[in-house]
């Protein structure tokens, strides 16, 4: 094997392990992304849904007490709350389907199955209340209770996905910890085998020089030529052996003078 196939295979070691390196280190800095924008994308969308939903139970809430408790509002004020109440209504129902449609936790499906139960219940009540069927005694006893219960349930949906945020951020931490602990194992290992290959890689080479720069001077010394030149570069010391021979053999080569 020639010295050039050798240093090209020593340097294609070199880039192997910067390679597997930097290999190593996206991958795991893909898979760090990946677990959380799935924290992002499933959960903080939950949370979004939820409140959303609380802010149009309080609007449609806001909008039945006006109506019950000033009868007597007409025009303006009046188009407000029946506007303001298709407007949660309208709000509640879009985030309602969203979030049935996001169900990623355990026991999330039933919390949402229960929301959709209260928020039947609590529908029909709305709507007694603004045909002015209902008085107060149907807000206090029915209609106030339906709305804490409701709320109840799509707090329990934020808190089981607010829960779920904790959890997965810190299983997050974790894996992050994993992943500078295994990053730097495997940074060592290449810095390890790098200076491995530093150490061996100069001293073959230079053994192999040195090996044949001796051989050399023994050779000249058997031939009774002087030679006595004090120098570390073996490759200088080789070439003014080669010098030495040809004088001493009476050639002269083109390659030598241009040397």
């Amino acid at each position: 094997m020639t010295i050039k196939t050798k240093l090209s295979l020593g340097l294609g070691f070199l880039f192997l392990i910067i390679f597997a390196l930097a290999a190593f280190c996206s991958n795991h800095v893909g898979k760090l992304a990946k677990e959380t924008d799935n924290i992002l994308k499933d959960n903080y969308n939950s949370l979004v849904y939820s409140r959303n939903m609380i802010s149009a139970l309080e609007d449609m809430k806001n909008s039945i007490s006006s109506t019950l408790f000033n009868p007597g509002d007409v025009g303006i004020k009046s188009d407000y709350y029946k506007n303001l109440f298709e407007s949660g209504r309208a709000v509640f129902e879009e985030n309602l389907k969203s979030e049935s449609n996001n169900i990623t936790e355990i026991h999330e499906k039933e919390t949402v199955e229960r929301l959709n139960h209260d928020y039947e219940m609590y529908l029909k009540l709305c709507l007694q209340m603004k045909d002015g069927s209902g008085g107060s005694s149907v807000y206090f006893n029915d209609f106030l209770p339906a709305g804490e219960k409701l709320w109840q349930s799509v707090n329990a949906i934020y808190d089981i996905n607010m829960q779920a945020v904790v959890r997965k951020s810190e299983l997050v931490k974790q894996d992050s910890a994993g992943f500078f602990t295994s990053m730097a194992v495997a940074a060592t290992l290449c810095v390890l085998l790098a200076l491995g290959y530093f150490w061996y890689f100069p001293l073959y080479i230079s053994t192999s020089f040195g090996y044949l720069a001796e051989r050399i001077r023994n050779l000249l010394k058997n031939m009774g030529v002087a030679f006595d030149i004090n120098t570390r570069d073996e490759a200088f010391v080789i070439l003014q052996a080669i010098n030495l021979l040809e004088n001493k053999l009476g050639v002269k080569t083109e390659d030598t003078d241009s040397r």
